[in-house]
């Protein structure tokens, strides 16, 4: 185990999880994680994520060694757009499990990356989700950013936390929307009832931002833009299904009866841009992926 500790000097009002992400190169959610296993004292005493620290508080926090990684590695194909010695870019194809849980771990992204990246993947998110950053759904294709050591983690999750990297997607949705444009602004939390379900609610949520673009109607359907501001679970299929418009494909927040039968196989979303600052070069950088066969081929039995 690696000890490390502070003397807090600000001002106070800071909350401790915030400190400790900013100055014990973690992630807040990591921080968060070892304040509720009491892996983290002020002067000696456990606290919880929402302490608000006093000048002089002595914070220590002891950092656990790594677990063994368990996950194995498979000789997956791999679609990499980008690559350096600190991160990739990866487009996921649709019915392919990010990182493993039950019922799946095996064929994974994680256990792909795993084989293309040996040990050079970040290990702050533990030992099922090494260089992960963000996801996107099982049915849902296209770009996702891996880190391949903790300092470049750190920087890129510090933009996901502050909604500053670019996030464009595409979609096919029911209805015809009759907007060109829109704000979708709507809190998403989980939902009361159905508890693997997220929903539009305003107690227990958290905010949530999607902008939306119509490129083109089909009358029973219309294909979408979508620009994420924020990054909630399943929040554009949320957000499309609060005003209307679910995604096509969307059993769970659409029609029990799957449309594009026989082409869609989940829902017909895109993850299709992805604009970041290099945690090395600081530059931005920004790639595009092409519409996969099932997206192209749902558009164009819509089209007929």
């Amino acid at each position: 185990m690696t000890e490390k500790s502070f003397n807090y000097q600000g001002d106070g009002q800071e909350r401790i999880d915030v400190f400790l992400a900013q100055n014990a190169e973690i992630t807040r959610s990591r921080a968060a994680s070892l304040l509720a296993d009491g892996f983290v004292t002020v002067g000696g005493k456990t606290v919880s994520k929402n302490y608000k620290l006093r000048m002089g508080d002595c914070v220590s926090v002891t950092l656990p060694d790594p677990v063994m990684l368990e996950t194995k590695a498979e000789d997956i194909p791999l679609d990499v757009v980008y690559e350096d010695d600190c991160m990739l870019v990866v487009n996921k194809p649709k019915d392919m499990v990010v990182h493993p849980a039950a019922g799946n771990y095996e064929g994974t992204l994680v256990n792909a990356l795993l084989y293309h990246c040996g040990d050079s993947l970040s290990g702050i998110n533990g030992v099922t989700r090494p260089g992960i950053l963000h996801r996107i759904d099982k049915d849902t294709s296209g770009l996702l950013m891996v880190a391949k050591n903790d300092a470049a983690h750190n920087f890129l999750a510090e933009q996901i936390k502050d909604h500053s990297f670019t996030r464009i997607y595409e979609a096919v949705v029911h209805g015809n929307i009759k907007e060109d444009s829109g704000v979708i602004d709507a809190p998403i939390g989980r939902h009361p009832v159905k508890r693997k379900q997220m929903a539009v609610i305003y107690k227990n949520s958290k905010e949530a931002v999607t902008e939306y673009e119509v490129i083109a109607r089909f009358g029973a359907f219309t294909h979408v833009r979508l620009r994420l501001k924020t990054g909630r679970t399943h929040q554009i299929r949320v957000h499309m299904a609060h005003i209307g418009h679910p995604v096509a494909g969307d059993t769970v927040y659409g029609p029990k009866k799957a449309a594009g039968k026989g082409i869609l196989f989940g829902q017909c979303l895109h993850a299709k841009c992805l604009g970041f600052i290099h945690p090395k070069t600081k530059e931005y950088m920004e790639f595009e992926s092409s519409l996969p066969d099932y997206f192209t081929k749902f558009l164009e039995e819509v089209e007929k």
